[in-house]
């Protein structure tokens, strides 16, 4: 989203979302990744709502924490990627005619007044060219990215109170993508979907970049949420009972049923959510030029809430798309992982694309 240093420095990746921060530093030795610093931390209810930071001093402890007490090998380093919120983001491919570079960049605010539902002085706005996925068209793809800068400014804020230097700002959509999309490149339509602990963010992509992004304001911790109350038990013994249930597994005893029909209701909308989402993209895919398929042929999925067993069976039979866990290390050629990452490695996935950005924009 915006850039303020050249990268000459080693960076690490710092996904911020309402309820946790996560933390993954790379280094490369040729074409070989390997995750050399990472960590994860909650972030108590309040401290970020919706991605609006209300308790900004609460957040900055968090952060000085995380990076103080990074597992593998100390954090040594003060440049970081940041992550940030995708529902408070603006992502759109536009069309605008071919024309030189500096036009292009006098042009583009113009066009994205039409598309971006805030005043442009109020915001932040980023946009690059996409490549089409066969050079054909007569005109420009352009992605467009816009984002508050009162929430802009606010992060940017914590992270130098952190004693950190901001290198990169970036969308989590896009860092998602960088990470699950092996050479940034699909030439059939995909879905990615990040069901998070906070939230759950529905992402097209396509030939060379984002096509189309949506926040679903429904998470995973809703589901912990409704287990606890279902059974009376707290918080921490519904979080464990979540991640051993098996929604391939008809439910047979009392307890088992009374999980399955506390999600359901939830698992239903989220699906609902998702073919809404799907429809829309498929029914505005088309304009003419882009010699790609336009039905969604798959679906990724990532995040924490990815963890949960059964999601993707249960998903594919609701929608009639094939959905699967994305080993999204496919853009990390070395599998040195640390445990802690291995455990809940489908949580990384923003925190790896952060990490990825600071070597691409070095090369």
């Amino acid at each position: 989203m915006a850039r303020f240093l050249s990268l000459e420095k080693e960076v690490f990746g710092l996904d911020i979302s309402d309820l946790s921060l996560k933390i993954i530093k790379l280094k490369k030795r040729g074409d070989f990744f390997s995750v050399t610093s990472y960590n994860h931390m909650d972030i108590p209810s309040g401290i970020i709502e919706k991605g609006v930071i209300k308790k900004e001093d609460d957040l900055v402890k968090i952060i000085i924490a995380a990076c103080k007490n990074a597992k593998g090998q100390k954090l040594n380093t003060r440049y970081v990627i940041s992550s940030l919120p995708e529902e408070r983001s603006f992502l759109q491919v536009i069309q605008m005619p071919t024309m030189e570079p500096e036009e292009l960049r006098l042009a583009v605010p113009f066009e994205a007044e039409n598309y971006i539902p805030l005043p442009m002085d109020d915001v932040y706005l980023d946009f690059e060219i996409t490549t089409p996925a066969k050079n054909h068209v007569n005109h420009l793809d352009v992605l467009i990215a816009a984002m508050p800068k009162k929430i802009v400014n606010s992060y940017v804020s914590c992270l130098k109170k952190a004693g950190l230097v901001p290198v990169a700002l970036e969308v989590e959509g896009e860092a998602i993508a960088r990470a699950l999309i092996k050479d940034d490149n699909s030439i059939a339509p995909v879905v990615l979907i990040d069901f998070g602990k906070n939230g759950t963010d529905f992402i097209v992509f396509a030939g060379h970049s984002i096509q189309f992004t949506c926040s679903i304001p429904i998470s995973s911790h809703q589901l912990t949420q409704v287990i606890a109350k279902a059974l009376q038990i707290e918080t921490r013994k519904a979080e464990k009972l979540k991640m051993k249930f098996n929604l391939d597994i008809p439910a047979k005893d009392a307890r088992s049923k009374k999980i399955f029909l506390a999600m359901e209701p939830i698992l239903n909308e989220l699906t609902n959510q998702i073919k809404k989402y799907l429809n829309f993209y498929q029914e505005h895919a088309s304009h003419g030029h882009r010699d790609v398929p336009e039905t969604i042929q798959k679906i990724f999925i990532c995040g924490g809430g990815a963890n949960l067993q059964g999601l993707t069976g249960f998903l594919s039979q609701k929608l009639h798309v094939t959905a699967e866990l994305k080993d999204f290390w496919a853009n990390v050629s070395s599998r040195q992982l640390q445990d802690g990452v291995n455990k809940n490695f489908l949580s990384f996935a923003t925190a790896l694309g952060l990490a990825l950005r600071g070597f691409k924009n070095s090369e």
